[in-house]
């Protein structure tokens, strides 16, 4: 589609990979996962033991005096990601510009940690009030209002909530913008912090964490496992950051969205396929110009091969040929922050030329048979790459990248 190309010039990170893209990094061409026993709530409580928690994350060191008690947790990290992805593009925030910024999140889930406080207050200690702060700091847009405030910024500012897509379909929206002329800047991305128990409960109920560790696309997969953090990115029109020598990661080059309209939690291969079109589509490209996928890739019994099907049935005899690997073996899910985390884990990949794998794979599935990148990080130099997220109620998103053109 005509229109401006649109670079990405700043990336922030926190999560269990590491609290910043230099940590993170290094912990995927290591092929190290971020998986351990929780911390964050009693395991004993639950049938599964393990999560992607963010460790050691002090907000007093991030947000002075009382401040920290006016975020909930996801918040406090899309705040962190934003400020590392703001310094790292060097963009000059200041006077038009910040009007002509737009932000956009993606949180499915808000927060979690501060309901569950206020719900322990009112159902089992019996107390008649809750914190007066509760509803700002439950709100899924509380990261993008507090970004806002941080920087000053007055252009749109919106959260999307579309489960599992969330992030995905912010950075989308963002990127359209910024391509049609509606903004001259964006910082887009999503937070999310699902470790508080009643959320927890909520998925044991589903039946689809793993007792153990993520296994995407491996056999003896059991499931996901639950993840945390932030991932921001500072997008602009490459001819701004080009004419002020700005460091460039990448372009977004397209975005494709679809509805199932099939079921409410069971994925469908033709939605997966439409959105992967539309993203090519989108991008003016051909699959067969694709050299690497950043998957959904849960390691659910339903999700995996539904997801190898829908990359044939997109790529033809190309798929064979495809570099293919889910970082959620690493990071967890993020939930709404996944698709924030895996756009910012592609770009590394792209900068770097090095693909990250799918750790802990262990066995070949027949319903799986693409090249998942299996347990090590792969060197390869990659033009174009697309990052899939698919979410519950059948929405699916899905970015289409482009290395940093010379």
């Amino acid at each position: 589609m005509p229109g401006r190309r649109v670079a990405v010039t700043g990336l922030g990170v926190i999560c269990a990979l590491g609290k910043n893209t230099s940590e993170m990094y290094s912990a995927l061409r290591a092929g190290r996962p971020g998986i351990s026993p929780l911390q964050l709530v009693d395991p004993t409580k639950l049938r599964f033991q393990n999560g992607a928690e963010v460790q050691g994350f002090d907000p007093g060191e991030h947000f002075p005096g009382s401040l920290q008690d006016h975020l909930d947790r996801f918040a406090q990290f899309s705040v962190v990601a934003a400020r590392q992805a703001v310094q790292d593009s060097g963009i000059p925030l200041s006077g038009e510009l910040r009007e002509k910024t737009v932000i956009a999140t993606g949180s499915c889930v808000g927060g979690q940690a501060t309901q569950d406080i206020g719900f322990v207050d009112l159902y089992q200690r019996g107390r008649g009030r809750v914190h007066p702060l509760t509803i700002p700091k439950v709100m899924g847009n509380a990261g993008a209002g507090h970004i806002s405030m941080e920087f000053g910024i007055t252009g749109p500012a919106f959260n999307v909530s579309t489960a599992c897509s969330s992030s995905n379909h912010a950075i989308g929206q963002a990127f359209h913008m910024i391509r049609s002329g509606m903004a001259e800047a964006a910082i887009a991305g999503g937070g999310e912090a699902p470790f508080s128990l009643g959320l927890l409960k909520a998925w044991e109920a589903m039946r689809v964490i793993s007792p153990d560790t993520c296994r995407p696309f491996s056999k003896n997969r059991l499931g996901m496992i639950l993840g945390e953090g932030a991932g921001m990115l500072v997008l602009e029109p490459l001819d701004a950051a080009r004419s002020r020598g700005a460091k460039i990661y990448g372009e977004v080059v397209g975005f494709g969205m679809s509805a199932d309209a099939h079921h409410l939690t069971a994925p469908s291969a033709l939605g997966a396929a439409s959105a992967m079109r539309r993203a090519l589509n989108d991008a003016g490209i051909s699959p067969d110009q694709i050299g690497y996928i950043n998957a959904h890739g849960t390691g659910t019994a339903a999700n995996d091969p539904t997801e190898s099907r829908a990359i044939r049935d997109v790529f033809g005899a190309h798929a064979d040929r495809l570099a293919v690997s889910s970082t959620k073996s690493m990071h967890g899910h993020g939930l709404g922050a996944a698709g924030a985390l895996e756009a910012i884990a592609t770009f590394l990949a792209l900068r770097e030329g090095y693909l990250p794998p799918t750790a802990n794979y262990q066995e070949p599935d027949p319903e799986c048979d693409l090249d998942y990148v299996p347990n090590e990080a792969r060197p390869a130099q990659v033009q174009w790459a697309l990052s899939n997220s698919f979410a519950f109620g059948g929405l699916n998103a899905v970015l289409a990248f482009r290395t940093n053109p010379r």
